[in-house]
């Protein structure tokens, strides 16, 4: 309960600090941040992690699955994301107090304009722009209706509550990038085998739990799977063991 106390007096801490070097009347108590990942555009993932004075509210994170946007083009799958995240007002969708997007000044006026296109005000928009040698401690944070770019110092509570929000969203991301990508690899390389339908791939890949384990298999291991025969075994297997 003590460690809990401190943890949370850290973070009403950090939230004032950020109130300060963001100027703004109150310490924000809904925390936004976005970012994109993926591997030379494939399988790109959005995340939008929330925190508040608890910390990280899990419950509120979410992904989006990127689609119909040029391979690599990350203003234009950031676009996407903050129109799915703000394009419906709900009661229960509360907006941030600050919004932080990875990604520094270009990323930050993309998300401009999707807010003012969206016609949605009140929100302390961030652009957090990596610092030379992408060193921790030298970011940069761009806002709204500034030229110059607040830098903070390597000590400061704000900048250690901005790269935590940062990094948790960067983590959040990558795990649903790579999470889309296993998915689609193991569907195309599974699809390629005569005679295994959707319903069988998926018994195979809830069976051994992924595309790993179903490589690793043997024939007989996989012929005790429900609905695969001895002979489709022996060409699972021999698919990924032909080299």
């Amino acid at each position: 309960v003590l460690q809990r106390a401190r943890s949370l007096d850290s973070i009403a801490v950090q939230l004032d600090a950020l109130r300060q070097a963001l100027d703004l009347d109150r310490p924000p108590e809904r925390l936004e941040c976005f970012d994109i990942s993926h591997t030379s555009g494939e399988a790109t993932v959005g995340s939008c992690v929330v925190f508040g004075p608890e910390g990280p509210l899990k419950s509120a994170y979410r992904r989006f699955n990127i689609e119909d946007v040029e391979a690599g083009d990350d203003y234009a799958a950031m676009q996407q994301v903050l129109r799915r995240r703000f394009g419906r007002k709900t009661a229960e969708s509360r907006l941030p107090d600050v919004l932080l997007i990875d990604g520094g000044k270009g990323q930050m006026a993309e998300a401009e304009a999707v807010l003012d296109e969206l016609d949605i005000s009140g929100v302390t928009l961030v652009g957090v722009a990596k610092g030379q040698g992408r060193k921790p401690g030298r970011e940069r944070l761009y806002t709204r209706g500034r030229a110059d770019p607040i830098r903070l110092d390597s000590a400061s509570p704000a900048l250690h509550l901005v790269q935590q929000v940062r990094d948790e969203a960067h983590r959040f991301a990558l795990a649903g990038h790579r999470g889309r990508r296993q998915k689609k690899m193991s569907r195309s390389v599974l699809e390629d085998i005569s005679g295994l339908g959707p319903k069988r791939r998926q018994a195979l890949l809830r069976q051994f739990g992924g595309l790993q384990a179903v490589a690793r298999a043997g024939v007989d291991d996989l012929a005790r799977v429900k609905g695969i025969s001895r002979q489709l075994a022996e060409s699972i297997y021999q698919r990924f063991h032909s080299d």
